[in-house]
């Protein structure tokens, strides 16, 4: 190699390191407006509501299915109903639950009942 073309070749891999340099600088700089907007208060709870919303679609879109009894997965719901029914059944709070259950369901006859007079 002449000297020419190892200085052409030199200069070329200086240009080349500044202009990578350059871009890691200004990359530096985006991330760090990145992360100082990310940590304002708003973005935070956007942020966690997003998330919050994201699994609940998730974990609980399947209850409900078009079609069936009365459109529910009863596959997807009973691991909730179990949970519910053992919380109940350890705090003793059987007795207020079953009158919970007959409050909503003279309130599910009632509203049955009207609908069909007025319907």
């Amino acid at each position: 190699m002449t000297k020419d073309a190892e200085s052409t070749a030199f200069a070329a891999d200086k240009q080349r390191l500044i202009r990578e340099g350059e871009l890691y600088r200004i990359k530096v700089v985006h991330s760090k407006a990145l992360v100082a907007n990310a940590m304002h208060p708003d973005a935070l709870f956007h942020g966690a509501v997003d998330h919050a919303v994201g699994l609940a679609q998730a974990r609980l879109g399947g209850l409900l299915q078009p079609g069936g009894m009365s459109g529910f997965n009863y596959k997807a719901l009973m691991p909730y109903a179990l949970t519910v029914g053992s919380f109940i059944a350890r705090k003793k709070l059987i007795k207020p639950a079953l009158g919970v259950a007959a409050v909503l369901g003279l309130g599910a006859a009632w509203l049955m009942r009207r609908k069909r007079v007025t319907g």
